[in-house]
């Protein structure tokens, strides 16, 4: 896999990659990332320690500062167990692929059981469809609409996504964030 670095041209396009008081990112998926303003703050409130920086300095009038690349919390944070049940983690549990007829694009989430019929919102009865999967199953039980998932939804681990979202690597990786992120040499095809 190649990962394209490039230097920033304007400090929008400098997020900081923000890692624990361990110094491991707080998130992979998605990567734990700040705007360069939130990293500033942060630095300026002494809440992070500066691991790194980017070749690119910003000024005001009474300050000059080299944008930081990576920064460390100076208080640690307890990582979660399980993980959060969120629209994108769906989406990274199913691969970032429709249930129904795995299409990649135009991706919503589906009700195995239709909420109208007593479906819940949960981990164990939502999966990534595509909108036209999504329309055409409508509010009808898998049978009624002779659509089943590929896949059974499930609750995953934190394990689960991890090992999922190395398949889908950030399209931009600074070269200074290289040495606190694994895709390179964990990459699974």
């Amino acid at each position: 896999m190649t990962v394209h670095v490039r230097q920033p041209a304007s400090p929008e396009a400098c997020p900081a990659l923000v890692l624990n008081a361990d110094y491991r990112p707080l998130s992979y998926y998605p990567l734990s990332l700040w705007s360069w303003q939130d990293t500033i703050k942060a630095v300026v409130l002494e809440r992070v320690n500066i691991v790194s920086f980017y070749d690119r300095t910003i000024r005001s009038p009474g300050m000059e500062l080299r944008l930081p690349s990576v920064v460390s919390l100076k208080s640690y944070i307890k990582p979660t167990r399980e993980p959060v049940f969120t629209r994108f983690n769906v989406f990274l549990r199913d691969r970032f692929c429709c249930q129904y007829c795995g299409v990649r694009e135009d991706l919503t989430f589906d009700h195995v059981i239709p909420r109208s019929k007593g479906g819940m919102t949960t981990w164990n009865n939502v999966v990534a469809a595509c909108s036209p999967c999504n329309l055409r199953k409508a509010d009808r039980l898998p049978q009624q609409a002779n659509m089943f998932p590929a896949q059974k939804p499930y609750a995953p681990s934190l394990h689960d996504l991890h090992h999922n979202g190395r398949l889908f690597p950030p399209n931009y990786l600074h070269e200074s964030w290289m040495d606190y992120l694994y895709w390179d040499s964990e990459l699974e095809p």
